[in-house]
């Protein structure tokens, strides 16, 4: 088998490697001396440098082969606006090693971790140790002052010897603490859900980027959008507030004004200026919730702020700055929102680099007994005092929450108003059965939609999931449209009942193909409707 080149990664060291003159020589510099050892044969050097250190970079890679003929000096050029940012030296360096052609059937890596800041030796470390950069950190060290012709001493880190494990492990547990605390402490035994959360926890921690959070209202979007940025704001990734908005809240010029800010005297009222909420988000982080519902207005806005980090607030012709993070809510199909001009096709493709759809609670039926559990301590912890739930109630709880019966129409509203009122109403302190059954009473009447029948075909066909996706306008709608599919001769016949006012405005109308494409929208088929059955 042939043996492996030796490739060294590193930065250019710019007052290490530093000096043009012929003293330069008469000083240890640890990237020409690394390629003077008589027992690490370098066969390439990719030296990496900033753009202002070009000159340097070139006099360090000619007295590299001046000293190792044999070694290739490659040159790469980075540019750091601030060396001592982390997540600016580790976003430049993550994406140099996601481009790097990296070969370790032929080749083996050596990173350099002498030279450069502090931050980015731990930056390289991280990318050494999540294996983006498969190969083991080096570690070179000068000469004694006595013996200074010499090119010191060299050490080579194999994170993947035993020796090194408690490293390892440490960053495994801050990584494992950073997912719980993202969970809200919460150990889901949900396997897509722990995926979902695990991968929120590396975007948190590498992009800038916008975030959007979709999923049924009560998901918990609001929740893990404050958790993001918390978790940011322990690692100092940010300076800034969390600032929270429900879109939905947010109506006509008053919108504007909210998001924006206005000037004194923009519009009747306007007494005194106003930042808005974007200025009071700099630094930090925007949550939009219901991103959908914004206006036009506001969304052209909303794409100028999180492209160029300026706007004008109302009344003004002197734009503003305001350098923020957007982490965006809704429980809306924003693609199929787009598509029928409601939503900007430009703004979803600018906020939707990172998607994560949170499921609700009943697509985590695994999920019901720690988020019990969950509620009962939080519950303990608000009001100071402790109400404990026995075995047999448990046992009758969990059972309805995780059958057919448990929708979950507000996912985990619903289940922080179960238990905040089974506690509030448990006599001594403790749930028991006759207070769990008179709960589940409330529930089922919380979720009997008007229309009785009719609403139960609807869960027989779409299941408790899909029902709980379907927003009560188009569920109302749908009601509807079952009953007369089921009382029709046909499919065609239906689309005449169904469209008899538009049939007559078309020259060639097929009412059928119609009906037909409508229930595709919620995964049904006639044959399904008309038998009662799911799709």
């Amino acid at each position: 088998m042939a043996e492996l080149k030796t490739v060294v990664i590193g930065l250019l060291g710019t007052t290490l490697d530093g000096g043009a003159k012929e003293q330069r020589w008469e000083r240890w510099r640890p990237s020409v001396d690394l390629c003077r050892h008589e027992d690490l044969v370098v066969d390439r050097f990719e030296l990496i440098a900033d753009a202002s250190a070009r000159g340097l970079a070139a006099i360090v890679a000619k007295d590299i082969s001046k000293v190792s003929p044999e070694t290739e000096v490659r040159q790469h050029v980075l540019g750091f606006k601030d060396p001592w940012d982390f997540e600016e030296v580790y976003a430049s360096l993550f994406g140099w090693t996601r481009a790097y052609p990296f070969a370790p059937e032929r080749e083996q890596y050596l990173v350099h971790i002498t030279t450069g800041t502090h931050v980015a030796q731990i930056c390289w470390f991280l990318l050494a140790e999540s294996r983006h950069v498969p190969g083991k950190l080096l570690q070179a060290s000068p000469p004694a002052a006595r013996v200074r012709s010499q090119p010191g001493s060299y050490r080579i880190i194999d994170l993947d010897l035993s020796r090194y494990d408690s490293i390892a492990r440490r960053f495994k547990e801050e990584r494992e603490d950073s997912i719980s605390f993202l969970k809200a402490g919460i150990q889901t035994r949900n396997p897509a859900f722990n995926r979902l959360i695990e991968q929120v926890e590396v975007v948190a921690s590498r992009s800038v980027e916008p975030i959007l959070l979709s999923g049924p209202t009560g998901a918990g979007k609001s929740q893990l959008a404050r958790r993001i940025f918390e978790l940011k704001r322990e690692r100092q990734r940010l300076r800034g507030s969390f600032v929270e908005v429900n879109c939905a809240t947010l109506r006509g010029d008053g919108a504007m004004s909210a998001l924006f800010g206005h000037v004194r005297g923009a519009y009747t009222g306007a007494v005194g200026d106003r930042p808005g909420l974007l200025r009071a988000a700099h630094g930090g982080v925007l949550f939009l919730d219901e991103v959908g519902e914004l206006g036009s207005d506001e969304q052209a806005m909303l794409l100028r702020a999180v492209e160029e980090k300026t706007f004008l607030p109302v009344g003004s012709d002197r734009t503003v700055t305001s350098d923020f993070q957007l982490i965006a809510g809704t429980n809306r199909d924003l693609p199929a929102h787009s598509e029928q001009g409601a939503f900007r096709d430009d703004l979803l493709a600018r906020i939707n680099l990172w998607t994560f759809d949170l499921p609700g609670l009943a697509a985590r039926p695994e999920d019901i007994e720690p988020n019990l559990d969950y509620e009962l301590d939080k519950w303990d912890k608000q009001r100071n005092r402790r109400v404990t739930m026995n075995r047999e109630a448990r046992a009758l709880f969990v059972a309805f929450a995780t059958s057919s019966e448990g929708v979950w129409l507000g996912s985990f509203r619903d289940l922080n108003g179960a238990i905040t009122r089974m506690a509030t109403l448990a006599p001594g302190g403790r749930i028991d059965v006759a207070s769990v059954r008179d709960e589940l009473e409330r529930l089922r009447k919380l979720w009997r939609r008007p229309g009785g029948e009719r609403d139960d075909g609807l869960s027989e066909l779409l299941g408790a999931k899909g029902l709980m996706e379907v927003d009560l306008f188009d569920r109302a709608q749908l009601v509807e449209v079952v009953r007369v599919c089921r009382e029709s001769r046909s499919m065609s016949d239906a689309g005449r009942k169904l469209f008899a006012a538009s049939r007559a405005k078309k020259t060639n109308p097929n009412d059928a193909d119609r009906l037909r494409k409508y229930l595709v929208r919620f995964g049904l088929s006639w044959d399904a409707v008309v038998q009662g059955g799911g799709a």
